[in-house]
């Protein structure tokens, strides 16, 4: 089947949607993916063929460079920027998302129709609904969160994210299969009446990744992943002031305005995951971090705990409930107090104390928590659409 992809995050970064456009090529569908700031000269391959939609810039000052993180600042202009930034950041998101979507059509705009229209995430969602329709497409509605549980900056919407929940529960009862991330999410769908929901885990392929021999202690611990509110890094570095005999590493894209004191971390910039990979073997441990602030991150299962698993590492995660769940039932470390920097420490000196044991853990659960396994419910669901 023709497949067409439609995604407002980074393609290039986006390891989800490669994967599943990967498995699907594989599977014999052809994926073209629309997609947003791709690049120039990024191939996919695998077959898979890219498009880009650029979104806006977003409310950083003039000369601040995408993923950039601002200095701290103080005094009376700080302040009212700042206000300013809070006060008007949900009608900026939901007009460069508007931007992208009115985008992507223009660019479809009398493009041969394709069997399948794949939307990831809520703000595809629209698009996605208007074209099957148009084209008398299967429609796949692939939720990467739980869109209107999300903990954002900015004021609080309450009315906003009442009618976008009614909004997204209309629209996805158009798809004839819904895809996302964990069993929570998918039980908060089901109950919102969408038929077929169908969990693929952020799991990572195994294949050409057998992780070496790690010594019999950490020589520290590391955060991969985006640099913001919301990732509870200021336990992270609460908890390397506590554990100075250990190594303490934050990676990633920093947001723009977000500030944090990174006194005794090592701040990396973003890394591929094949580097990520050995970034985790290199220093032992990897956290998984997250604010107890909102369902999406009680019901999260992050990319970067099965990344860990993939490298073999064992993890410190936020005890938060899809998480606990998951790293108490296969072993994979120790759960720490969201925002909690003692405990934090307190649960990587207790992975620490019984590390072989730990990562033998991992060792035993990575053929389980494997895209190898994931794969399988999503090529089995285009397999339902072209049956039927």
């Amino acid at each position: 089947m023709k497949v067409l992809m439609l995604v407002q995050s980074p393609v290039a970064g986006d390891s989800r949607v490669l994967r599943e456009a990967a498995t699907l090529t594989a599977e014999g569908h052809s994926v073209h993916i629309v997609g947003r700031d791709v690049p120039d000269g990024f191939d996919p391959d695998d077959g898979v063929t890219v498009e880009s939609v650029t979104r806006s810039r977003g409310m950083r000052p003039p000369g601040t460079p995408r993923g950039a993180a601002l200095a701290s600042s103080s005094g009376p202009k700080a302040v009212v920027r700042r206000a300013g930034r809070w006060l008007l950041l949900p009608e900026h998101r939901q007009r460069t998302e508007r931007r992208w979507r009115d985008d992507a059509a223009r660019l479809l705009t009398g493009r041969p129709a394709h069997d399948v229209v794949h939307a990831h995430d809520y703000n595809t969602l629209a698009l996605g609904e208007k074209l099957a329709r148009q084209w008398s497409a299967r429609l796949v509605y692939d939720s990467h969160e739980l869109w209107f549980d999300r903990g954002l900056p900015g004021r609080p919407t309450p009315l906003a994210r009442w009618h976008g929940r009614r909004t997204e529960t209309r629209l996805a009862g158009q798809a004839q299969v819904v895809l996302t991330v964990s069993e929570g999410i998918a039980a908060r769908l089901r109950a919102r009446g969408l038929r077929d929901v169908r969990v693929v885990r952020n799991t990572f392929p195994l294949a050409e990744h057998e992780p070496p021999d790690l010594p019999d202690a950490p020589a520290g611990f590391a955060y991969a992943g985006r640099i913001g509110p919301g990732r509870d890094l200021e336990a992270v570095v609460g908890a390397a002031a506590r554990l100075s005999s250990l190594r303490t590493v934050v990676a990633g894209p920093a947001d723009p305005g977000y500030r944090l004191d990174t006194t005794g971390v090592e701040v990396l910039p973003p890394m591929a995951l094949p580097d990520v990979d050995r970034l985790y073997q290199e220093v032992g441990v990897a956290v998984v971090t997250l604010t107890d602030t909102c369902e999406n991150h009680r019901l999260a299962l992050p990319n970067k705990l099965f990344h860990a698993v993939r490298a073999g590492v064992p993890v410190v995660a936020a005890n938060l409930p899809e998480l606990h769940a998951f790293v108490l039932r296969y072993g994979l470390g120790r759960l720490y107090v969201p925002g909690d920097a003692s405990s934090l420490a307190t649960a990587v000196e207790a992975v620490a104390a019984d590390y072989t044991g730990y990562v033998e853990a991992v060792r035993k659960a990575r053929l389980e928590l494997a895209w190898e396994r994931d794969s399988r419910v999503l090529a089995g669901a285009y397999a339902d659409l072209e049956a039927a």
